[in-house]
């Protein structure tokens, strides 16, 4: 499968983006999928997953309740939807793709990748 990963821009603290993850492959649906993000200087980190039906959905605590992590498999996409953006949040998202169940939270767990959307958030 192959991930498009788009929606990134600038953004002032307090605003929205949805990040769209965009696959080929007649098999997405069967994937889960990750979205993470990496800042300069720092490691890439989980942001949120979700099952391969939508019906299980896992966040990282400094983004929970404010990230939404869907996905409409009839569109080969999935979605996040970012509200009260922090600059904090400022970081390179990437999606990711993963068929065999494996820790959803760890980056090596996915084995599908896209090329990653700038999101950046001005204070």
């Amino acid at each position: 499968v192959q991930l498009q990963a788009s929606g990134g821009g600038l953004v002032q603290a307090g605003g929205s983006l949805r990040l769209s993850c965009a696959a080929s492959g007649r098999t997405f649906s069967s994937y889960t999928v990750g979205w993470f993000r990496q800042a300069p200087g720092k490691e890439r980190e989980f942001v949120a997953s979700i099952s391969w039906s939508g019906g299980n959905t896992y966040y990282a605590d400094s983004i929970k309740g404010r990230f939404t992590i869907s996905r409409d498999n009839a569109k080969n996409t999935v979605y996040l939807q970012m509200n009260s953006l922090k600059p904090e949040d400022t970081a390179v998202y990437y999606c990711a793709a993963q068929l065999r169940g494996d820790d959803r939270t760890y980056y090596g767990s996915y084995g599908y990748w896209g090329q990653g959307t700038q999101v950046t958030v001005s204070s």
